[in-house]
């Protein structure tokens, strides 16, 4: 329980870091001194993974992305039943992350005046006809940054206590990349959570795409775990 309550911190934070910088960083149109651009954004979710990588690495490993944690699993690193039980909580902590950005838009508070009706969630889309560029984008993209994890933390050959830094840093080249394509999920949880809240909103366009955002990056770990275990074999 200890691993799981973990997760859900963990995910909570990256979807609040990560989601919430991609939200506040709308309010800067035409507002000066406010908005970080999608480099901002990118750094955001790299940074969120690198704090939470040093501070639950120890107790849970720090998946706080599903397909983290089907990729571990896939390479023999944990039980099914384990793996279940940090997807199970990863999601709650990315639904409550959401929760909070959606309190803060629409609380009618000091930032009221900023806000206006659009999704303001952080949700993962793409536009229509797009369909094939953004599996293809979350797959690719998914597969190399779950390769990277696998990589720097394997016990024999993976990058020991740097390992944080380089998964963080790695995740903030992957949203540099595929923000422009899909608004960057590689991570099921930090996509449910932010689409169930824009639906709230009246955009149900994420909540009609997540099967993508599920789908894709639950392949793309499943192929890394493949390819690392075949580079990595001593055979």
């Amino acid at each position: 329980m200890k691993k799981y309550l973990s997760e859900m911190i963990g995910t909570f934070v990256l979807t609040l870091m990560g989601c919430g910088a991609a939200v506040f960083a709308g309010i800067g149109l035409g507002t000066t001194g406010f908005g970080v651009s999608t480099l901002g954004v990118a750094f955001a979710f790299g940074l969120a993974v690198v704090a939470m990588a040093y501070t639950i690495g120890n107790i849970s490993g720090c998946h706080i992305n599903p397909a983290i944690t089907l990729g571990v699993w896939a390479s023999g690193r944990m039980s099914g039943k384990e793996a279940g039980g940090y997807m199970v909580f990863q999601v709650i902590g990315a639904i409550i992350a959401s929760a909070v950005i959606y309190f803060l838009v629409h609380t009618g508070g000091d930032l009221s005046h900023i806000f206006n009706d659009t999704t303001t969630t952080g949700a993962n889309s793409y536009a229509d006809g797009n369909l094939v560029p953004a599996f293809v984008a979350e797959f690719i993209f998914t597969f190399i940054f779950v390769l990277v994890v696998l990589g720097s933390t394997d016990s024999k050959k993976g990058a020991g206590a740097f390992a944080g830094l380089a998964i963080g840093l790695a995740l903030v080249l992957v949203h540099i990349a595929c923000i422009p394509i899909t608004g960057t999920s590689v991570n099921p949880a930090r996509s449910i959570g932010p689409a169930i809240f824009a639906c709230i909103e009246g955009d149900c366009t994420p909540i009609s795409q997540i099967w993508l955002f599920i789908v894709a990056p639950m392949l793309g770990a499943l192929l890394s775990a493949a390819v690392w275990k075949g580079i990595a074999s001593d055979k």
